[in-house]
Protein backbone atom coordinates (compact mmCIF):
# COMPACT_ATOMS: atom_id res chain seq x y z
CA UNK A 1 0.00 0.00 0.00
CA UNK A 2 1.40 3.41 -1.00
CA UNK A 3 2.04 5.60 1.88
CA UNK A 4 0.08 8.38 0.93
CA UNK A 5 -3.51 5.85 1.63
CA UNK A 6 -1.19 3.71 4.50
CA UNK A 7 -0.99 7.15 6.70
CA UNK A 8 -4.91 8.05 6.90
CA UNK A 9 -5.79 4.40 6.59
CA UNK A 10 -3.83 3.53 9.72
CA UNK A 11 -4.57 6.69 11.56
CA UNK A 12 -1.66 8.56 12.13
CA UNK A 13 -1.59 12.53 13.73
CA UNK A 14 0.05 13.93 11.09
CA UNK A 15 0.65 17.97 12.22
CA UNK A 16 1.52 19.03 15.88
CA UNK A 17 -1.18 19.18 18.18
CA UNK A 18 -0.30 22.16 20.07
CA UNK A 19 2.12 25.13 19.99
CA UNK A 20 3.87 23.34 23.68
CA UNK A 21 4.38 20.40 21.84
CA UNK A 22 5.92 21.23 18.61
CA UNK A 23 8.40 23.68 20.64
CA UNK A 24 9.49 20.72 22.63
CA UNK A 25 10.27 18.07 20.68
CA UNK A 26 11.65 14.93 21.55
CA UNK A 27 13.91 12.01 20.01
CA UNK A 28 12.95 8.00 20.33
CA UNK A 29 15.46 5.19 20.21
CA UNK A 30 13.27 1.97 19.50
CA UNK A 31 14.95 -1.20 19.74
CA UNK A 32 13.49 -4.29 18.01
CA UNK A 33 13.87 -7.87 17.69
CA UNK A 34 10.22 -9.38 16.60
CA UNK A 35 6.61 -9.27 16.99
CA UNK A 36 6.27 -6.07 14.26
CA UNK A 37 2.77 -6.23 14.55
CA UNK A 38 3.20 -4.89 18.34
CA UNK A 39 5.64 -2.60 17.42
CA UNK A 40 3.34 -1.20 14.68
CA UNK A 41 1.01 0.12 17.65
CA UNK A 42 3.43 1.22 19.64
CA UNK A 43 5.22 3.58 16.91
CA UNK A 44 1.88 4.70 15.78
CA UNK A 45 1.26 5.18 19.25
CA UNK A 46 4.10 7.70 19.96
CA UNK A 47 4.34 9.29 16.77
CA UNK A 48 3.90 12.74 15.96
CA UNK A 49 5.17 14.31 12.75
CA UNK A 50 7.61 17.20 14.90
CA UNK A 51 9.86 14.76 16.80
CA UNK A 52 12.31 11.99 15.71
CA UNK A 53 12.49 8.45 16.06
CA UNK A 54 15.61 6.01 15.33
CA UNK A 55 14.91 2.24 15.18
CA UNK A 56 17.17 0.03 15.97
CA UNK A 57 16.62 -3.90 14.55
CA UNK A 58 18.64 -6.91 16.12
CA UNK A 59 21.30 -7.83 13.27
CA UNK A 60 19.83 -11.72 14.11
CA UNK A 61 16.17 -10.64 13.52
CA UNK A 62 14.24 -12.56 11.04
CA UNK A 63 15.10 -10.61 7.55
CA UNK A 64 11.41 -10.39 6.67
CA UNK A 65 11.22 -8.47 10.14
CA UNK A 66 13.58 -6.09 9.12
CA UNK A 67 12.03 -5.66 6.08
CA UNK A 68 8.64 -4.75 7.46
CA UNK A 69 10.31 -2.31 9.80
CA UNK A 70 11.89 -0.48 7.30
CA UNK A 71 9.60 -0.42 4.65
CA UNK A 72 7.01 1.42 7.59
CA UNK A 73 9.74 3.72 8.27
CA UNK A 74 9.99 5.01 4.52
CA UNK A 75 6.89 6.41 5.25
CA UNK A 76 7.97 9.14 7.72
CA UNK A 77 10.52 11.64 6.84
CA UNK A 78 11.44 11.97 10.86
CA UNK A 79 11.78 8.32 11.20
CA UNK A 80 14.94 6.22 10.07
CA UNK A 81 16.65 2.49 10.70
CA UNK A 82 19.86 3.16 13.00
CA UNK A 83 23.19 3.26 10.55
CA UNK A 84 24.69 0.72 12.49
CA UNK A 85 22.70 -2.04 13.27
CA UNK A 86 24.65 -5.06 15.83
CA UNK A 87 23.24 -8.38 16.89
CA UNK A 88 21.84 -8.17 20.57
CA UNK A 89 22.33 -10.35 23.09
CA UNK A 90 20.05 -10.02 26.46
CA UNK A 91 22.15 -8.63 29.33
CA UNK A 92 24.92 -7.78 27.47
CA UNK A 93 27.24 -4.82 26.21
CA UNK A 94 25.25 -4.95 22.74
CA UNK A 95 21.94 -4.31 24.38
CA UNK A 96 23.46 -0.69 25.68
CA UNK A 97 25.44 -0.32 21.84
CA UNK A 98 22.62 -0.53 20.02
CA UNK A 99 21.37 2.61 22.21
CA UNK A 100 24.03 4.39 21.33
CA UNK A 101 24.28 3.55 17.37
CA UNK A 102 20.84 5.15 17.80
CA UNK A 103 21.94 8.08 20.14
CA UNK A 104 24.62 8.94 17.81
CA UNK A 105 22.18 9.38 14.92
CA UNK A 106 20.18 11.36 16.68
CA UNK A 107 22.89 13.92 17.97
CA UNK A 108 23.30 14.41 14.15
CA UNK A 109 19.27 15.00 13.51
CA UNK A 110 18.44 18.56 12.20
CA UNK A 111 15.25 18.34 14.75
CA UNK A 112 15.75 20.21 17.79
CA UNK A 113 14.91 17.63 20.02
CA UNK A 114 14.95 18.25 23.99
CA UNK A 115 14.52 15.22 25.09
CA UNK A 116 15.50 11.18 23.95
CA UNK A 117 13.24 8.49 25.40
CA UNK A 118 14.80 5.20 24.99
CA UNK A 119 12.10 2.34 24.16
CA UNK A 120 11.83 -1.10 23.07
CA UNK A 121 9.30 -3.34 20.62
CA UNK A 122 7.32 -4.15 23.59
CA UNK A 123 6.56 -0.65 25.66
CA UNK A 124 3.41 1.18 25.30
CA UNK A 125 2.97 4.55 26.53
CA UNK A 126 0.42 5.35 29.01
CA UNK A 127 0.47 9.15 28.62
CA UNK A 128 -0.18 11.31 25.50
CA UNK A 129 2.69 12.94 23.83
CA UNK A 130 1.47 16.49 25.50
CA UNK A 131 1.72 14.62 29.00
CA UNK A 132 5.08 13.49 28.76
CA UNK A 133 6.55 16.43 27.15
CA UNK A 134 4.74 18.41 30.69
CA UNK A 135 6.35 15.58 32.48
CA UNK A 136 9.40 16.29 31.06
CA UNK A 137 9.57 19.80 31.30
CA UNK A 138 8.84 19.31 35.03
CA UNK A 139 12.52 17.82 35.82
CA UNK A 140 14.25 21.13 34.06
CA UNK A 141 16.60 20.15 31.91
CA UNK A 142 17.65 17.23 34.63
CA UNK A 143 18.34 13.54 33.06
CA UNK A 144 15.60 10.56 34.35
CA UNK A 145 18.43 7.85 35.33
CA UNK A 146 16.01 5.78 38.21
CA UNK A 147 19.02 3.98 39.82
CA UNK A 148 20.54 3.34 43.46
CA UNK A 149 23.77 2.03 44.84
CA UNK A 150 23.79 -1.87 43.86
CA UNK A 151 21.85 -3.98 46.31
CA UNK A 152 23.37 -7.36 46.90
CA UNK A 153 21.78 -9.49 43.93
CA UNK A 154 23.24 -7.27 41.58
CA UNK A 155 27.14 -6.56 42.65
CA UNK A 156 28.17 -9.92 40.64
CA UNK A 157 27.25 -8.38 37.20
CA UNK A 158 30.34 -5.62 38.09
CA UNK A 159 32.54 -7.43 40.52
CA UNK A 160 33.32 -10.55 37.50
CA UNK A 161 33.99 -10.96 33.82
CA UNK A 162 31.32 -11.81 31.78
CA UNK A 163 31.21 -13.09 28.02
CA UNK A 164 28.89 -12.76 25.22
CA UNK A 165 27.74 -15.67 23.30
CA UNK A 166 25.77 -16.15 20.02
CA UNK A 167 25.56 -20.12 19.37
CA UNK A 168 26.40 -20.86 15.80
CA UNK A 169 23.27 -22.15 13.76
CA UNK A 170 20.64 -21.57 16.26
CA UNK A 171 21.54 -17.83 16.63
CA UNK A 172 20.91 -18.74 20.53
CA UNK A 173 22.45 -16.08 22.42
CA UNK A 174 23.74 -15.38 26.35
CA UNK A 175 25.95 -14.00 28.84
CA UNK A 176 28.01 -15.96 30.85
CA UNK A 177 29.95 -14.88 33.48
CA UNK A 178 33.20 -16.00 34.14
CA UNK A 179 35.32 -16.48 38.01
CA UNK A 180 37.71 -13.80 36.63
CA UNK A 181 37.30 -10.70 38.90
CA UNK A 182 37.36 -6.84 36.67
CA UNK A 183 39.52 -4.53 37.77
CA UNK A 184 38.52 -1.19 39.81
CA UNK A 185 35.86 1.13 37.32
CA UNK A 186 37.52 3.63 35.56
CA UNK A 187 37.94 7.72 36.94
CA UNK A 188 37.49 6.26 40.67
CA UNK A 189 34.05 6.51 39.79
CA UNK A 190 31.10 4.83 42.01
CA UNK A 191 28.90 2.34 39.65
CA UNK A 192 25.17 2.55 40.55
CA UNK A 193 22.47 0.24 39.57
CA UNK A 194 19.56 1.12 38.15
CA UNK A 195 16.89 0.78 35.09
CA UNK A 196 18.00 0.82 31.17
CA UNK A 197 15.31 3.15 30.42
CA UNK A 198 16.29 6.71 30.52
CA UNK A 199 15.22 9.93 29.23
CA UNK A 200 18.41 11.98 28.63
CA UNK A 201 18.82 16.01 27.41
CA UNK A 202 20.76 16.69 24.13
CA UNK A 203 23.54 17.84 25.89
CA UNK A 204 24.05 15.13 28.53
CA UNK A 205 23.78 12.53 24.99
CA UNK A 206 26.53 14.60 23.54
CA UNK A 207 28.85 14.03 26.85
CA UNK A 208 28.18 10.50 27.11
CA UNK A 209 29.35 10.07 23.68
CA UNK A 210 32.27 12.48 23.71
CA UNK A 211 33.50 13.09 27.46
CA UNK A 212 36.38 10.59 28.14
CA UNK A 213 34.90 9.37 31.26
CA UNK A 214 32.12 8.40 29.56
CA UNK A 215 34.03 6.24 27.09
CA UNK A 216 36.35 4.62 29.39
CA UNK A 217 33.36 3.84 31.47
CA UNK A 218 31.67 2.18 28.55
CA UNK A 219 35.12 0.15 27.55
CA UNK A 220 35.12 -1.52 31.46
CA UNK A 221 31.53 -1.62 31.07
CA UNK A 222 32.05 -3.95 28.10
CA UNK A 223 32.35 -7.66 29.80
CA UNK A 224 29.97 -7.00 32.24
CA UNK A 225 26.50 -8.24 32.66
CA UNK A 226 23.65 -5.88 31.61
CA UNK A 227 26.03 -2.52 31.67
CA UNK A 228 22.60 -0.58 30.37
CA UNK A 229 21.56 -1.05 34.01
CA UNK A 230 24.70 0.98 35.72
CA UNK A 231 25.94 2.80 32.66
CA UNK A 232 23.52 6.05 32.70
CA UNK A 233 22.75 6.17 36.16
CA UNK A 234 26.23 6.24 36.93
CA UNK A 235 27.57 9.13 34.47
CA UNK A 236 24.43 10.82 35.15
CA UNK A 237 26.13 10.90 39.33
CA UNK A 238 29.03 12.84 38.18
CA UNK A 239 28.52 16.63 39.28
CA UNK A 240 28.42 19.17 37.07
CA UNK A 241 27.66 16.49 34.06
CA UNK A 242 25.35 18.17 31.85
CA UNK A 243 21.84 17.99 33.61
CA UNK A 244 23.02 15.49 36.24
CA UNK A 245 21.34 14.17 39.62
CA UNK A 246 24.09 13.38 42.27
CA UNK A 247 21.37 11.89 44.46
CA UNK A 248 18.93 10.49 42.24
CA UNK A 249 16.53 7.29 43.65
CA UNK A 250 14.63 5.31 41.79
CA UNK A 251 11.83 8.31 41.44
CA UNK A 252 11.03 9.48 37.45
CA UNK A 253 7.89 7.62 36.40
CA UNK A 254 9.21 6.60 33.32
CA UNK A 255 8.15 2.78 33.15
CA UNK A 256 5.65 0.61 34.78
CA UNK A 257 6.43 -2.50 35.34
CA UNK A 258 5.23 -5.80 37.01
CA UNK A 259 8.28 -7.92 38.42
CA UNK A 260 7.76 -11.52 39.67
CA UNK A 261 9.45 -11.22 42.84
CA UNK A 262 7.15 -7.84 43.79
CA UNK A 263 3.58 -8.92 43.66
CA UNK A 264 2.83 -8.15 47.58
CA UNK A 265 3.30 -3.85 45.83
CA UNK A 266 1.18 -4.80 42.46
CA UNK A 267 -0.93 -7.54 43.37
CA UNK A 268 0.03 -10.04 40.53
CA UNK A 269 0.14 -10.58 36.68
CA UNK A 270 -3.41 -11.18 34.51
CA UNK A 271 -1.35 -12.34 31.93
CA UNK A 272 2.08 -14.38 32.57
CA UNK A 273 5.52 -13.80 33.49
CA UNK A 274 8.25 -13.89 30.92
CA UNK A 275 12.13 -13.60 32.57
CA UNK A 276 10.11 -12.15 35.51
CA UNK A 277 8.36 -9.37 34.02
CA UNK A 278 4.64 -9.32 33.26
CA UNK A 279 3.41 -9.28 30.06
CA UNK A 280 0.34 -7.57 30.39
CA UNK A 281 -3.62 -9.27 30.25
CA UNK A 282 -6.50 -7.46 29.82
CA UNK A 283 -6.91 -7.84 33.89
CA UNK A 284 -3.95 -5.64 34.05
CA UNK A 285 -5.30 -2.98 32.73
CA UNK A 286 -6.92 -1.01 35.58
CA UNK A 287 -3.86 -1.08 37.13
CA UNK A 288 -2.01 0.69 34.59
CA UNK A 289 -4.89 3.15 33.81
CA UNK A 290 -3.94 4.46 37.12
CA UNK A 291 0.02 4.18 36.64
CA UNK A 292 1.44 8.06 36.92
CA UNK A 293 4.00 6.15 34.70
CA UNK A 294 4.87 7.50 30.99
CA UNK A 295 5.16 3.91 29.33
CA UNK A 296 4.60 0.34 30.29
CA UNK A 297 6.38 -2.61 29.82
CA UNK A 298 5.98 -5.68 28.10
CA UNK A 299 3.12 -6.23 25.85
CA UNK A 300 2.04 -8.68 23.28
CA UNK A 301 -0.26 -7.88 20.68
CA UNK A 302 -0.82 -11.71 19.38
CA UNK A 303 -1.35 -12.80 22.98
CA UNK A 304 -3.66 -10.10 24.39
CA UNK A 305 -4.99 -8.15 21.88
CA UNK A 306 -7.59 -6.51 24.02
CA UNK A 307 -4.74 -5.00 26.36
CA UNK A 308 -3.00 -2.62 23.62
CA UNK A 309 -6.35 -1.88 21.94
CA UNK A 310 -8.15 -0.91 25.10
CA UNK A 311 -4.81 1.30 25.82
CA UNK A 312 -4.65 2.28 22.39
CA UNK A 313 -8.33 3.46 22.32
CA UNK A 314 -7.89 5.15 25.43
CA UNK A 315 -4.59 7.16 24.89
CA UNK A 316 -6.05 8.43 21.51
CA UNK A 317 -9.25 9.74 22.63
CA UNK A 318 -7.37 11.96 25.40
CA UNK A 319 -4.87 12.59 22.62
CA UNK A 320 -7.36 14.59 20.35
CA UNK A 321 -9.13 15.54 23.63
CA UNK A 322 -6.14 17.76 24.63
CA UNK A 323 -5.30 18.78 20.88
CA UNK A 324 -4.94 22.72 19.80
CA UNK A 325 -5.01 21.74 16.24
CA UNK A 326 -8.38 21.51 13.55
CA UNK A 327 -8.66 17.31 14.14
CA UNK A 328 -8.79 15.50 10.83
CA UNK A 329 -11.32 12.66 10.52
CA UNK A 330 -8.58 10.32 9.83
CA UNK A 331 -7.23 11.00 13.34
CA UNK A 332 -10.26 8.96 15.08
CA UNK A 333 -10.11 5.32 15.59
Amino acid sequence: MPCRDYLPRAHYITRPLSAEEAAFPLAYVMVLHKDFDTFERLFRAVYMPHNVYCVHVDAKADPEFHSAVQLLLSCFPNAFLASRMVPVVYGGISRLQADLNCLRDLVASEVPWKYVINTCGQDFPLKTNKEIVQHLKGFKGKNITPGVLPPAHAVGRTKFVHREYIAKGTGRSFVQRTKILKTSPPHQLTIYFGTAYVALTREFVNFVLTDQRAIDLLQWSKDTYSPDEHFWVTLNRIPGVPGSMPNASWTGNLRAVKWIDMEDKHGGCHGHYVHGICIYGNGDLKWLMDSPCLFANKFELNTYPLTIECLELRLRERTLNQSETAIQPSWYF
